[in-house]
Parts: C-alpha cells; sequence; structure tokens
C-alpha cells in the first residue's frame, strides 16, 4: 500500500536534540554548498549536514556490472576506508566549537552515506536516512539508537518552528543501468573487511541506492512569516512520475510524493530549490514546486579532488533558458563553502571568507581559459555519471580537459 505523509514522533534519543523551543527560528536559512550534494544547513541554532561525503574515492577503484555496461559502479576491487582526517579538518573548519545536531542522508551510495557514520562519531549527532544508510552506520559502528530509518512521509518538528517533511524520490538514471537507478535497500548491515574494515563501496555491494531516494521539504516558521525551501540530491525525470516499489510495497511517485508533501505544509511555492538533474528534470519538478529561486547540487562530478576546491564553472543554457522562462533565479556557485542566505527577500550569495580561508580555498574560483573555452562548448551538467544526469560529454571536450590534467577523462559508453 501507499505510504502517506504522517507525523513522526521522535525517538527519545532525538527528542532531546529537537525539544520543541518557544522561541521561533530567525527568518533566514544559511545554505553552506560543500561540494558535490553535501550541504550544510544552519537554521536559527539548529546546525544540519546532508550528506557531508570529503573522502574521494578514486573512479580506478570500481568495475562496471558484466551483464549492464551502463552500470559503471556496480563493483569495486577492493574493500576502501574512509579519510577522516579530511571530515575532521572540515568539521572543525566549519563547526568550531558549536554542536552538530543532525545529519541527513539524501541516498545510500557511496558518494552520499560514505562518510556520514564517521560524523556521526566525530559529532555525536544523530542520523536521518533510509534503511540502507542506517545499516551502513551499523557496520561502522554507529548505534542503532543514533540512526532513524526513514521511508517518506513524515513530517518532523525540529523545534524552533522547523518542520522538515522527508519526500520519497527516485535515482538519476533509466533502465540502461538498473543496479544504480532502481530502488533497491541493503537486507542487513554490510560486514567490514576482516584485514581493513573497509566496505565495498559498489552499488550493488554494500552501497545501494537505499530504495531510491529521500528528499526534504523544510519549513521555517517565525513572527515575521514563514520560509520554505526543498533539497533532492539526486532524480531522473525517466520515472518521476512512477511509484516506488521495494518488495512489494509502493511507496507512491516523487511527484505525487512532493505534491502531498506540499499540501500537508500548506505550500503552493518554495523560496528555494537546491536540485539537480538538468531540464528534464525541472520541466517535471517546477509544475509541482514553484520555486523563486534554484540552487544547483550535484554538478561538479564524483572523482576530482576535494582539496584543489571546485573543478571547472557550472554552466546549463537548457537548463538556465527554461528557469528564465518561468521566472526562476538561477544562482550557482562559484566556489565550494559559497554560503547562501535565505530570507524573506530572496537568496544572497556570501563568500563565506574565513571558512574557505581555514580551508585554504580562494574565495572565488578562477580558471584557465583553456578550460573557460573549453567549458563554453557543452554544459558543465554533461560530464555526467553523478547523480544529476548521467549525459556524456563529447568525446573533444573529454580530451581538452584530459590534455589539462583538469578532470579525470570520461569513460566511454
Amino acid at each position: 500500500m501507499k505510504h502517506k505523509l504522517v507525523t513522526w514522533v521522535a525517538s527519545a534519543s532525538l527528542a532531546a536534540v529537537f525539544s520543541s523551543a518557544v522561541n521561533a527560528a530567525p527568518p533566514s536559512v544559511e545554505m553552506t554548498w560543500m561540494s558535490i550534494a553535501n550541504w550544510y544547513f544552519k537554521i536559527g541554532d539548529k546546525r544540519i549536514v546532508m550528506d557531508g561525503y570529503i573522502s574521494r574515492l578514486p573512479e580506478s577503484l570500481f568495475t562496471a556490472s558484466p551483464v549492464y555496461a551502463n552500470d559503471l559502479y556496480a563493483y569495486t576491487k577492493e574493500p576502501a576506508g574512509v579519510d577522516i582526517a579530511s571530515i575532521t579538518k572540515v568539521r572543525d573548519a566549519m563547526l568550531g566549537a558549536d554542536k552538530l545536531d543532525l545529519l541527513l542522508v539524501g541516498h545510500s551510495h557511496w558518494d552520499h552515506s560514505w562518510d556520514t557514520p564517521a560524523w556521526a562519531r566525530l559529532t555525536g549527532a544523530p542520523m536521518i536516512g533510509g534503511a540502507s544508510s542506517c545499516m551502513q552506520a551499523a557496520a561502522q559502528g554507529v548505534a542503532e539508537s543514533q540512526c532513524r530509518s526513514v521511508s517518506g512521509g513524515e513530517a518532523i518538528s525540529l523545534g524552533n518552528g522547523i518542520t522538515m517533511r522527508v519526500v520519497r524520490w527516485n535515482h538519476s538514471g533509466d533502465a540502461s543501468n538498473p543496479i544504480q537507478h532502481f530502488a533497491r535497500e541493503l537486507y542487513r548491515p554490510p560486514i567490514p573487511d576482516a584485514k581493513s574494515a573497509g566496505l565495498r563501496a559498489g552499488v550493488g555491494e554494500d552501497y545501494p541506492n537505499g530504495g531510491g531516494n529521500r528528499a526534504y521539504l523544510f519549513t521555517v516558521d517565525s513572527p515575521e512569516g514563514q520560509l520554505a525551501f526543498f533539497v533532492n540530491n539526486s532524480a531522473s525525470a525517466f520515472d518521476l512520475d512512477k511509484d516506488i516499489v521495494v518488495d512489494g510495497v509502493n511507496f507512491g511517485s516523487p511527484l505525487g510524493n512532493l505534491a502531498a508533501a506540499m499540501k500537508d505544509a500548506s505550500l503552493t511555492k518554495v523560496d528555494a530549490w537546491i536540485g539537480t538533474g538538468g531540464k528534464p528534470v525541472a520541466e517535471m519538478v517546477v509544475p509541482v514546486l514553484h520555486p523563486k529561486t534554484y540552487l544547483p547540487s550535484h554538478w561538479d562530478g564524483l572523482f576530482n579532488a576535494f582539496w584543489p576546491g571546485m573543478p571547472y564553472p557550472f554552466k546549463d543554457d537548457a537548463l538556465k533558458a527554461y528557469l528564465e522562462m518561468q521566472k526562476i533565479a538561477l544562482v550557482a556557485e562559484t566556489q565550494y563553502f559559497d554560503k547562501f542566505v535565505l530570507s524573506a527577500s530572496g537568496v544572497a550569495t556570501e563568500t563565506n571568507h574565513d571558512v574557505k580561508g581555514k580551508l585554504g580555498f580562494a574565495d572565488t574560483k578562477r580558471f584557465s581559459q583553456s578550460l573557460l573555452d573549453a567549458v563554453t562548448h557543452v554544459s558543465s551538467t554533461s560530464l555526467g555519471d553523478d547523480c544529476g544526469e548521467g549525459f556524456q560529454a563529447p568525446s573533444e571536450w573529454a580530451k581538452a580537459f584530459a590534455d589539462m590534467g583538469q578532470l579525470r577523462t570520461m569513460p566511454a559508453r
């Protein structure tokens, strides 16, 4: 049967963190892009990290499915570990002495949930995500009580006028890469390697997508009014309007679930959408969500090193033209750890100079002219193989990047 929106009552461990507060949250939300689909939200005094994948597993670790050629990351050659030192450095720069209140996982692929258990151990913050994400956390020593599994349809009060609604969603791809795309959950916690204690990162191994995806609709109520934003870290136009069925349980369609969450929140539009999927996804989501501002996410690939910063500039002409036609502002990132402040007047960009300085990032990433020239020929999002589009870049553009040593070589399709 289909799940319906219900009010979720926090377990004892989470209730202490999200107890009701007398004072409403201030009418602004800080949204910091940490790379890929990693976000840090500060809403009043609530601090939330989504995904938080700072480790970078090498592409050479992965092997394709022998059955489905487009399932490029189905299996791995060996187990891998977590880059604790880098996660700790980011935590210290971003949070300082402040407490982290919550960890969110959009879905359970390695480029989203790989580091979340480490964040949980380092900060003590509770996790919310799908069943597979909680099983991955359990395999890495996170207590069962520290991770709450959600299926979609939950309305979770975070206190201070903040409500988060969980929207069951889908993953990028289509029938050509079914292991990556179609909804799949773990049945039990994976078993760490006896020698290295690492896990297998393949989407057909320890890191399936976790039953599709979990997207999150936030509303922030205050005496000055309400703010609302929606965040999803993957999407496919292929079946956004088709029901998600896992082991015979129907979780509804992504678009239907979003419409139900909007209705439950008494919303007809949102102030911001942090999304991915390009124009094909936007054409299906915008009529339901009606966002005022769009912030792109998960467009910068999977395997580019973290510490050099943003690998290339954002560019998606087709998406930009569609958003302009819909009178939706597109606010694109210029560097890792750009901060965006959402208020009643819209989204403002802040350089976040102090945090970037601690991490060694320039305020705005500068690129060589040859790389900029290459980007003019195709949208940056078409580098693909991420959880957004999965398109293949033209061979001459991929070769230009490879010749410059800027990015990995594009795999053949």
